[in-house]
């Protein structure tokens, strides 16, 4: 499939970017679309589609949460001549009792799951638990710099996944053969409670980082009190549960399956951020 250039949507995002740079270091062709990239792509607007999968046989899918529009992107990907997809989804989707759907996502979740496989293509999903990125470029990032991490999440962790390990998961599926119909939990080795993966960032940038357990009461009063609406406080307070409940906390298999190699720690992630200046070091 090499001649034809790999589709990767949501090419500026955390495993997106990293999808594409991975592929171009094996010298294969990519096309990088995203509403902000160098191809033009925007899930709202099905005039983009066309355009970004012309002449694609494989393609990586990072969805627009809330919609529904990776079944009708599929199907129009059928038509085209794509060949093999691979999904990006969500650890715990298919657990009930993972976490409150307050932003109204699952179903379009559960949806494009659905889509991808009974699309008769070759196909593999990727299901990534809490990223180790949000620490350095997303969720809990600027807290982090500023030196206190304050969030309703008691003393409960998770297993945090590097990104750079999604991403090598999604390259192998994209080009290589043997993961058609798998479905891949990813996970770092183990568990690490937000105590311990502040002390391991403050050893790795030689300064203290503190993680201040809060109430969700004070963790939505604090959230408000920057500007956000109620709703959307409570909605961000809604996704730290699962840390809080230690639902998040078990090991999956799904980067050794895939690579043959166990995961990286949130050690090795930490070393590395703090190596290219993540944390401003």
């Amino acid at each position: 499939m090499s001649e034809h250039p790999i589709l990767v949507t949501g090419a500026t995002g955390k495993s997106g970017r990293r999808v594409v740079s991975q592929l171009r270091a094996k010298g294969l062709p990519v096309r990088a679309a995203a509403r902000n990239s160098e191809h033009v792509f925007d899930w709202t607007d099905s005039r983009t589609w066309d355009s970004a999968l012309e002449g694609v046989r494989s393609l990586y899918i990072v969805q627009l949460d809330g919609t529904k529009l990776v079944r009708p992107f599929v199907e129009r990907a059928v038509g085209l001549g794509v060949r093999r997809i691979v999904l990006a989804s969500g650890r715990g989707i298919d657990n009930p009792d993972y976490a409150k759907d307050s932003g109204g996502v699952l179903d379009g979740i559960l949806d494009s799951e659905a889509a991808v496989r009974e699309s008769g293509l070759e196909w593999t999903i990727s299901r990534p638990g809490w990223f180790a990125q949000n620490f350095s470029e997303g969720f809990f990032a600027d807290a982090v710099r500023a030196g206190e991490l304050r969030l309703p999440a008691g003393d409960g962790g998770a297993s945090f996944v590097d990104a750079e390990d999604i991403a090598a998961v999604v390259v192998a599926a994209l080009t290589q053969d043997g993961h058609a119909g798998q479905i891949y939990e990813l996970s770092g080795p183990r568990a690490v409670t937000l105590t311990e993966a502040v002390a391991t960032i403050s050893t790795a940038v030689g300064r203290e980082i503190r993680y201040v357990p809060v109430s969700v009461t004070e963790y939505v009063a604090d959230l408000v009190q920057q500007g956000l609406p109620p709703a959307d406080a409570e909605a961000f307070a809604d996704v730290i549960a699962p840390l809080r409940e230690g639902t998040d906390a078990y090991v999956s298999d799904g980067v050794q399956r895939a690579l043959g190699r166990a995961p990286r720690s949130f050690v090795e992630f930490t070393k590395s951020t703090a190596a290219v200046g993540g944390w401003g070091v």
